[in-house]
């Protein structure tokens, strides 16, 4: 799931993860509509990775993906053009990013998850 209040970053972004073989669920667009998404649906339906901009214009980034753990552990990347200075060890995309960052950071979200579930 993408979570990205510019349609342009969420196409792009969905375009490159589908061209590496990943099923884009849903873009959403504010905090409320990414915690609808990753939590309204049967738990076996969650999406497996989030990536998630940090700031947003209608609620924060940060939030949706807290309010999320209290319930479902999801994996998830936050990005932004600013720093970000406690993300709570999640993974971090800085944007820009090129194609092999993004890859990293998906390395990194799915290896951290593995370790806080074994």
């Amino acid at each position: 799931m993408l979570v990205d209040d510019d349609a342009s970053v969420g196409a792009l972004l969905a375009e490159m993860l589908e061209g590496m073989g990943h099923i884009v669920c849903g873009i959403e667009t504010t905090e409320a509509g990414a915690v609808r998404a990753a939590l309204d649906t049967a738990p076996d339906q969650r999406p497996d990775l989030m990536i998630v901009d940090a700031n947003l214009r209608e609620g924060n980034g940060l939030a949706a993906v807290a309010t999320i753990a209290l319930t479902a552990s999801i994996p998830s990347i936050l990005m932004s053009g600013q720093r970000i200075p406690d993300a709570n060890g999640k993974a971090i995309l800085q944007k820009p990013f090129m194609y092999r960052d993004l890859v990293a950071a998906i390395e990194r979200a799915v290896a951290a998850a593995a370790v806080r579930t074994a």
